[in-house]
Order: structure tokens, then sequence, then C-alpha cells
């Protein structure tokens, strides 16, 4: 887990499309003031703690004891590198029944939606990538698997939902792609956990920063998440991040960012202005709850 920044003082804070309709309305959330300059820095020094030590050790914590009920049973219940090559291979070959078949025989073994998600699903979209790069894999090739995955995510979503027993708590988050990413897949996904953990979720995958500043401006949300696929983004990330900011109705708008680039460079999460990062999409849900205990007023 990468460390959070406090927003930088010049600075005024992940990745995917959908395959279904984002969004929906929810229960107002009455806007929070934002906390006195005095208590920013204790706020960061308190995330940055519950970064580095809590949230690692209950992840850890939670691998051990599956580690553990797979040891005890016999059953292999992660996913393994056979089946995210194999998934991916299905994936850009446009057969969606071995595919389907692939995910299927994972869950026969035991593992559950959420090691799905972020053990097969993701390691096959970053397999992708890496076919891409290495000329192993077509553009088009790429891009028919990231629709089957989509097809995918949306086929599961339900058992995903009930499996972390859903129940909205009405706090809305905005997350979107940097004005001109193509492939979302990952923002879906963090979408995704967003909505297990109680979130009203909006995404507006192609949208550009004027569309975005007028949304946070005619719409209350607790917090915004933001992808990058690489650096050559990051200015233009920095931009939109500070025009929302500006235009946002809730002035302590909690600002997450994710992609491969800030998992590599922690220290770009501050350039950008942003609040803090995450590995994945559960890690981001944990985040976006810290950021709403912190930037609450204190008394």
């Amino acid at each position: 887990m990468t460390d959070p920044r406090a927003r930088a003082p010049a600075m005024d804070r992940w990745e995917e499309t959908s395959s279904r309709p984002w969004g929906g309305a929810g229960p107002a959330v009455e806007p929070v003031a934002a906390p006195v300059n005095g208590n920013r820095h204790r706020l960061a020094q308190l995330l940055r703690t519950i970064e580095a030590e809590v949230v690692p050790r209950l992840v850890l914590a939670r691998r051990a004891a599956l580690r553990a009920e797979a040891d005890a049973s016999g059953a292999n219940v992660a996913p393994t590198g056979v089946d995210v090559a194999e998934l991916a291979q299905r994936l850009i070959d446009d057969d969606g029944a071995g595919a389907h078949a692939v995910v299927q025989a994972v869950i026969a073994r035991g593992a559950t939606t959420e090691s799905v998600y972020l053990d097969l699903l993701s390691g096959a979209a970053r397999l992708l990538g890496r076919w891409w790069e290495e000329d192993r894999a077509s553009f088009t090739d790429v891009t028919i698997g990231l629709c089957r995955l989509h097809a995918l995510l949306h086929e599961l979503s339900a058992c995903f939902m009930a499996e972390g027993g859903h129940v909205e708590h009405g706090r809305r988050a905005l997350l979107v792609p940097v004005p001109g990413e193509q492939h979302t897949f990952g923002l879906l996904m963090v979408a995704e956990f967003f909505r297990r953990a109680g979130w009203v979720v909006s995404c507006a995958p192609s949208a550009s920063t004027v569309e975005l500043m007028r949304q946070v401006r005619s719409e209350w949300f607790a917090v915004a998440g933001f992808s990058a696929s690489s650096q050559t983004k990051l200015d233009d990330l920095a931009h939109c991040i500070r025009s929302v900011r500006r235009a946002s109705r809730n002035q302590a708008l909690g600002v997450l960012v994710g992609g491969p680039i800030f998992i590599e460079h922690p220290e770009l999460v501050a350039r950008v202005g942003a609040d803090a990062t995450a590995v994945d999409g559960r890690q981001a849900a944990l985040q976006a709850h810290n950021l709403l205990a912190l930037l609450a007023p204190t008394s």
C-alpha cells in the first residue's frame, strides 16, 4: 500500500469503461466543513498510520486465513497463474463460453467472488496489457478481451454484492478516468467494491473536465476517484483535479487516485493534488471511508 500525501498547497484529488450504466440517485448527504488548517497535518499523519500499519495488517491477516482454509481443506482456493493465462487467452480468442468456463472452474474449487475479481479478472487484464506491450496481442485483441472482462464482471456482480452483505449508506462517489483514457476496466471493478461497501456510485467514463465540473457543481459527492494508466496523463489529471475541487459543492471533497503509475511512484499522488491512493478496489473503498472520517469536522 502506498503512503498518502497531504494535499499540496499549490495544487487545487482510477480506470475503466462500464458494460452497464453506472450511477443512480441516492439520499442527499449534508456538506461537511473542511478541517481548520491546524488539523490538516495531524489528520494526514493519522491517515498515513492507518494506511501504513492498520490496513496492511488486516489484509495480511485475511490472506493468511484464506491460505489456512485452503491448506486445511486441501483445496486450491486462489486462482493460479495458469488460470489467469488460460482466461486471458480465451478472452483474446473471443471465446466467451471458454472464458466463462474458466471462471466457473475457479469458483468450483472454492474461490470467493472477491478473489475472482482481484486475482483472476484483474490478473487477466494486467496480462493482456503485458502481451500488448510485448507485441503478443494487438490493440484489437486487448479491446475484445476487455469487453469480455466487462461482461464477466457484470455476470458476477450479484454474487459479489451478496457475498459482502451490501447495504447502502447513501454516500456518493464519483469515479472517472482522466479525460482521454480509453480502457477503463480497473475503474469499473473499483466501482463494484464501492457499491458493495454501500456507496452510490456515479461514473462518467468519457466526460471532459468541463463536464465533470458541471457534475460536481450540481451534485453532492463525498469522494471523487480518478484513474490514470501512464505518466503522460499526469498533467491533465492534475488540472482536472484542481478544476473539480474548485467547482465542487463539497469543499471538503476527498480525492483518490489509482492506476499502475501511482503504485510504482507513490510520490506522484501529491504531485497531482490527490489525498490518497490504493492498489485495488478493496483498498480504495477502505481509503474512501478513512478520508470521510479524517475530513469530518472535529469538535
